[in-house]
């Protein structure tokens, strides 16, 4: 059997559970940039973060992205389970946000597994309400926050995820993330760098100590 650091912390008492991912899924490596799901794309296998971390956006109408929330090593989508589980097609799009291995589970094994092994559905449950609470502060911070400082908490979330004050990242990246305009992150970004709460660079940004 494989040996996972990371299915092991999440399937510590389910072996057989371990072994079987390994021997229905398809491990993949992706470069940040890289979508492996798409909006409107027939979800055929569930996505497992073993490596790495990817991001899930949603796309309106007008063409406007917002960032819902990021997927972590021994994480996955919960919207793939359930578009996946229900024949449906993708409403998200799932993003690589760093270097990255994922194990891809044929949906056909989702529902299996879930009537094999109670491990399994533990960890969807946990995964949907941690997904859930992170929408509701997505709303929250729509709805009652400012956008700097909207700004601000998502660079301080990227650098805690990426376990790094310098963060990698084009100001037309942040504004699609965030829902607004290009011009409207810039001006902000300036705003918070007077303050002295950020450092700018090209394409980079220094959160100080």
């Amino acid at each position: 059997m494989n040996e996972s650091p990371i299915l092991f912390k999440e399937f510590a008492n389910s072996p057989e559970l371990i072994e079987q991912l390994y021997q229905y899924g398809t491990i993949r490596e992706y470069k940040q940039g890289e979508v492996i799901l798409d909006e409107k794309a027939s979800v055929q296998a569930i996505p497992i973060v073993m490596k790495g971390m990817m991001k899930v956006i949603r796309t309106e109408e007008d063409g406007r992205e917002i960032l819902l929330y990021y997927i972590q090593a021994g994480e996955s989508c919960i919207m793939s389970f359930l578009g996946g589980m229900h024949n449906e097609k993708s409403i998200v799009r799932a993003e690589i946000e760093e270097t990255s291995e994922i194990l891809f589970l044929p949906v056909d094994k989702v529902s299996l597994f879930i009537q094999q092994h109670p491990e399994w559905l533990d960890y969807i449950f946990r995964l949907y309400h941690k997904r859930f609470e992170e929408l509701l502060d997505i709303i929250n911070a729509i709805a009652f926050k400012k956008v700097d400082d909207r700004l601000l908490n998502l660079l301080h979330k990227k650098s805690e995820l990426l376990q790094s004050k310098t963060i990698i990242i084009t100001h037309e990246q942040l504004a699609n993330e965030l829902g607004t305009a290009r011009v409207v992150v810039s001006r902000l970004l300036k705003q918070l760098e007077d303050m002295g709460k950020v450092q700018l660079g090209r394409n980079k940004i220094t959160l100080p100590d």
